[in-house]
């Protein structure tokens, strides 16, 4: 079977094209600036030559149409036809309480997103944009929407519910959504294959430390906590959101800075965490080179994103009655090793041994850089949230 998975967002698409039966990706690359003057196409062709074209893409329809013209060129494709291609699957960002798990896409579905919007203002339109894209340019080819937050839909109420009254629950959904789910799901069930050890049978904290970053909870094979909320905005310092925050500090700064919800929705997601503290960059490179300069707030904003990533696990340690294993995985997590020694130094009281030898010179590859001796199992594991779509995609459609 061969899969389109799509990952639409608000002025993009990324896609990667999977031939399930052998593991291999025919086709990978991401349409930018969809809307907006300068908009391309970039691509790693079949032989691993990199494309870049231009065009003027004004909506997702036709960044669609131009992903599918690729795909099937003489010149730059990887199928003669789309009739090879068998099913779409979809990353969709919130799926509310209504999804715990993929499904294939109908009517009902669609509608049911629809009404999530509001939970994903900036996300779920652009994902339904995609899923109409399809439906209007490849007729009734199965599309299958796989969900950020069906993962921890787990939770237990005591974990997922808000100290709110309990009527603005009922009213208007209000509670603990998480997200990256695919990918702490991915990375928790790889991660055990590679130990082969029972995965149900582990206690595991998924650390998915990137731009955006969250971490979860694990246990029995189920997610009992994460650190993203109702929004992506809670939990770690991130790139640019700024995590965790007094909720009273929202309304002192509309009333101080005299703005509204859009204009503190976007400083809170936009201008805040390592961007906000360091006034550098939400790049941890850039970061790093700064700290390197002797800037003093880009070492406070440092020193901040790894508080609360350390904060978390001694948390869900807690939460979980020990810990088994430990996965790092993100872009930051898999290459960070700087930032895996400092944070697993200072868990040691948790049994937490490290080699820093082999830390150091692990770069997003899968690798245990825990001792032998060490109580808890540490690991990187290179999360890869697309296969997990096709995966599910693939499942789901062949039944």
């Amino acid at each position: 079977m061969k899969v389109l998975v799509l990952n639409c967002g608000s002025s993009s698409i990324k896609y990667k094209f999977f031939d399930m039966e052998s593991k291999d990706v025919l086709a990978q690359g991401g349409i930018e600036k969809i809307g907006l003057k300068g908009s391309f196409l970039k691509a790693t062709l079949p032989n691993g030559d990199k494309l870049v074209l231009e065009g003027e893409i004004l909506e997702h329809q036709a960044g669609i149409e131009y992903i599918l013209g690729v795909l099937t060129s003489e010149k730059y494709g990887c199928i003669k036809s789309l009739d090879e291609i068998d099913a779409v699957g979809h990353r969709v960002v919130h799926g509310g309480e209504e999804f715990n798990k993929s499904v294939l896409i109908n009517d009902e579905v669609v509608n049911k997103m629809e009404e999530c919007i509001e939970l994903a203002p900036l996300h779920n339109p652009p994902n339904l944009a995609g899923i109409y894209a399809v439906k209007e340019l490849m007729g009734d080819i199965p599309q299958v929407g796989v969900f950020d937050t069906a993962f921890h839909q787990t939770m237990p109420a005591e974990a997922y519910m808000y100290g709110l009254p309990y009527s603005l629950y009922e009213k208007y959904a209000i509670r603990r959504y998480g997200f990256h789910g695919t990918s702490h799901r991915y990375v928790s069930r790889k991660g055990c294959e590679i130990l082969g050890v029972p995965y149900e049978e582990q206690r595991i904290i998924t650390a998915h430390i990137g731009n955006g970053g969250s971490i979860t909870a694990i246990k029995g094979g189920k997610s009992v906590d994460t650190s993203m909320g109702m929004t992506p905005v809670e939990g770690l310092l991130m790139g640019t959101r700024c995590g965790d925050v007094d909720a009273g500090i929202i309304s002192f700064i509309m009333e101080k800075e005299n703005i509204g919800t859009q204009a503190i929705s976007t400083l809170v997601n936009k201008h805040s965490g390592l961007l906000g503290i360091s006034g550098v960059s939400s790049d941890m490179r850039e970061i790093r080179a700064a700290i390197a300069e002797g800037n003093e707030k880009a070492q406070l904003a440092y020193d901040m994103f790894v508080y609360r990533i350390k904060k978390y696990i001694g948390a869900y340690a807690a939460t979980l009655g020990g810990v088994d294993i430990l996965m790092f995985t993100g872009g930051i997590g898999e290459n960070a090793f700087y930032l895996r020694e400092q944070v697993c130094k200072e868990l040691a009281f948790l049994g937490i041994e490290i080699d820093a030898e082999k830390n150091s010179t692990i770069f997003g590859d899968e690798a245990v850089i825990s001792t032998p001796d060490s109580k808890i199992t540490v690991m990187i594991v290179p999360t890869d949230e697309e296969y997990m779509i096709a995966a599910d995609t693939m499942e789901i459609v062949s039944k």
